[in-house]
């Protein structure tokens, strides 16, 4: 399997398919490359190269106890750029995925990248303060890291219905089959649960506002309208205003794991927005 070292000697598995334009797919929090199943497909059979790959901590990466801040994960990004020798490239952020794209743009700039999607993403900010009264309380991260603690396996279970179905889902009718969430939802049980908890930290108490607002590349934002894990008022509309001239499209009824459950969607949305 192919592998880059990063500056830290942490070892990141990628995956690189197809010719093209490169379209590099960063993924959740939890799951490895493999929730992009889907697109990374489709985009490299009509004409694209799609490079996928474990975020450090999680699938076949490896797991060091440090480096879950949005620097390291966007160092790690420009590292396997520079070892791919990428450019002219589309950066498509989904959750966390978002943040690390948009820090990875505030401290390396456009000169490789093209283009910017971001897709179910946490930016700009998520917690409550001052001047961001209607986020979320420390609360909700303080109980998410004692589930993960406790048992992590219980609390990716009782993730996979909101995830895939909304806050309103009928566990017998999401629109994905029972055995694709299972797989999909079992990937984050390879993540360490360092990563997971320090991941989840990291997307959850960062200020972006500023860097997403400094965004010049074209930027296209979707975002599910019944998103829990990436609250739709909070992130997709202020992303997308933010982000001067971005488009935004929102999925009405979408849940967060729309990469599966909207995927035909998706795909369309992101190959016409890349080869536009």
């Amino acid at each position: 399997m192919p592998y880059v070292t990063t500056r830290d000697e942490t070892r990141l598995h990628y995956k690189d398919w197809g010719a093209g334009r490169p379209v590099i797919l960063l993924g959740t929090a939890m799951m490895d490359s493999r929730m992009w199943e889907f697109q990374a497909s489709f985009l490299a059979e009509r004409g694209l190269r799609c490079i996928t790959y474990d975020r450090r901590g999680c699938g076949r990466s490896d797991a060091p106890w440090e480096g879950y801040d949005y620097d390291t994960l966007a160092a790690d990004l420009a590292d396997l750029i520079d070892h791919l020798d990428l450019r002219d490239a589309v950066l498509v952020g989904y959750a966390v995925g978002g943040g690390e794209a948009v820090r990875y743009l505030s401290r390396y700039g456009a000169d490789r990248v093209a283009k910017l999607a971001l897709v179910a993403s946490t930016t700009p900010f998520l917690l409550r303060t001052e001047d961001n009264a209607d986020g979320l309380d420390i609360a909700v991260f303080d109980e998410m890291a004692e589930a993960i603690r406790r048992d992590r396996a219980q609390w990716l279970s009782d993730c996979t219905v909101p995830f895939f179905g909304g806050p309103n889902a009928d566990p017998a009718g999401l629109p994905v089959s029972f055995e694709l969430a299972r797989w999909l939802v079992g990937t984050g049980l390879e993540a360490s649960p360092r990563a997971g908890t320090e991941i989840y930290r990291t997307l959850f108490t960062t200020d972006q506002r500023a860097e997403t607002a400094a965004v010049t590349v074209p930027t296209l934002v979707i975002h599910g309208t019944e998103d829990l894990a990436a609250p739709y008022a909070l992130c997709g509309p202020r992303t997308a205003e933010l982000v001067e001239g971005s488009r935004f499209i929102p999925y009405e009824g979408a849940p967060h794991g729309l990469f599966a459950t909207h995927a035909e969607r998706l795909n369309e949305d992101l190959l016409a927005f890349v080869k536009e």
